[in-house]
């Protein structure tokens, strides 16, 4: 093959992978608009379309533990181009279906997807990233995933008065599916997955035309020296292990409280929220729209800072403002404020996720493990992330409906807290480091 370095090249692969990411965005934000709709065509109560948005994320469970065994396996690049296809047909069930099991059946499938889209694109492109610019181009995969939730909202008011459109809305998923596939033919494997196979060579030349022959030089010689007298059949307890355990149990609380700090209420029942205060259904939609606009935006920010101040400042940073604007969206709901106030804080609770948080999380999850359990650890990490999101999208409107928006978001701000304190105390700052040199930092704790 030809090893000439090529810049274009690298952003191309990188590009490819992160679709991954926008399906993703697209299959967590179109259920967004279509709430009002499924539940009303299917006569659902609110812990029937808690269950019915959240069997998406059931899916995700499964789907992010098997696909990280799998790519250890059989590589990054097979295991992706199988999530393409489940993406599309699973776009295409959820449209046709006419029974509530029928929906649901088809969002978990579309869930398995999505989980393993969130375990292997990041990980891929954290994989075969420079260490000078891997933040950048793993954060790319979260802009990825925010672009796929604001072409979601966009695809869900421009249908709100179409006749059965949330049929139109869930199918629409196929053509970014499709694209995702098809790109996935041209990107190649990941060098540190064919070095762990016994392919040196073809693993040296992936690495010099992804970012020049003495970065190549550099990251082959660190990748032999990590994986060393290590068995290429990952053991489960191998996690658990001197040197590994303390980056799982960070990977594990970081999974854990991005969840349930809130974010994914916000994402997935934002029109809920609007109605509650005052918005009618068209304006709800709009207003969501815009909420996705801003995510999208927001994570420009991200990208421009998460090599230049670090990780660990931006996640502190992130964090210490979601708390701020969700103790002021409670306050909303406790003093019945008017909507556009409780719209006003749930733009800087987003602001500030957008901002500092979503692309850190999935670039800390990505670059924390190391090199023999990698696959295996960003698994583990996801499926975590995925049973809580689960649990919160599951249970947020019962508890919204029953204990108010001054008690569940009040809740939520308490949670910001705690993450505030597992990331001053555990988390460590990665910025400008191979992923070898913070796995040695991890034994050396």
């Amino acid at each position: 093959m030809k090893s000439a370095y090529s810049p274009a090249y690298l952003y191309l692969v990188c590009f490819s992978a992160a679709i991954g990411g926008l399906m993703f965005g697209f299959d967590v934000g179109i259920v967004s608009g279509a709430v009002p709709f499924i539940q009303s065509y299917f006569h659902l109560d609110e812990l029937q379309l808690g269950w019915a948005v959240s069997s998406l994320l059931l899916g995700c469970i499964f789907g992010s533990i098997v696909s990280g065994v799998l790519s250890d396996q059989y590589g990054r690049k097979r295991i992706l181009i199988s999530v393409a296809l489940f993406f599309a047909v699973s776009s295409l069930g959820a449209a046709l279906s006419t029974e509530v099991w029928q929906f649901v059946s088809w969002r978990i499938l579309g869930g398995l997807a999505v989980g393993a889209a969130s375990v292997l694109s990041p990980m891929y492109i954290a994989e075969i990233a420079p260490s000078n610019i891997r933040g950048r181009l793993v954060s790319g995969y979260q802009l990825a995933i925010t672009l796929g939730i604001l072409l979601a909202y966009f695809i869900n008011f421009s249908m709100h008065d179409i006749d059965q459109n949330w049929r139109w809305m869930f199918a629409s998923g196929t053509l970014p599916s499709v694209l995702f596939f098809v790109l996935l033919f041209f990107v190649p494997e990941s060098p540190r997955f064919l070095f762990k196979t016994g392919k040196d060579t073809h693993a040296f030349e992936i690495l010099k035309k992804l970012g020049g022959e003495s970065n190549a030089l550099i990251e082959i010689k660190q990748i032999k020296e990590s994986l060393e007298n290590v068995s290429p059949k990952i053991k489960f307890s191998q996690l658990f292990s001197s040197g590994t355990r303390i980056a799982v149990l960070v990977g594990f609380l970081l999974a854990i409280f991005v969840q349930i700090t809130g974010i994914n209420t916000v994402i997935d029942y934002a029109p809920k929220i609007l109605l509650k205060v005052g918005f009618e259904i068209k304006s709800a939609l709009l207003q969501n729209t815009l909420l996705g606009l801003l995510n999208f935006l927001c994570t420009f920010v991200a990208i421009w800072l998460i090599d230049k101040a670090g990780r660990k400042k931006l996640y502190l940073l992130g964090t210490a403002g979601m708390a701020i604007t969700l103790v002021l969206i409670s306050l909303s709901f406790m003093f019945q404020m008017s909507g556009t106030v409780t719209l006003i804080c749930i733009m800087g609770f987003i602001l500030f996720f957008a901002s500092f948080i979503g692309p850190v999380f999935w670039t800390l999850v990505s670059e924390i493990f190391p090199n023999a359990i990698r696959g295996t650890a960003v698994a583990f990490a996801s499926f975590t992330q995925w049973i809580f999101n689960f649990l919160v999208i599951l249970l947020f409107p019962h508890i919204f409906q029953t204990a108010g928006g001054a008690f569940t978001f009040g809740f939520l701000a308490a949670m910001c807290l705690i993450q505030f304190g597992i990331t001053w105390f555990l988390v460590p700052e990665t910025k400008g480091k191979t992923l070898e040199e913070i796995e040695k930092g991890w034994k050396e704790v």
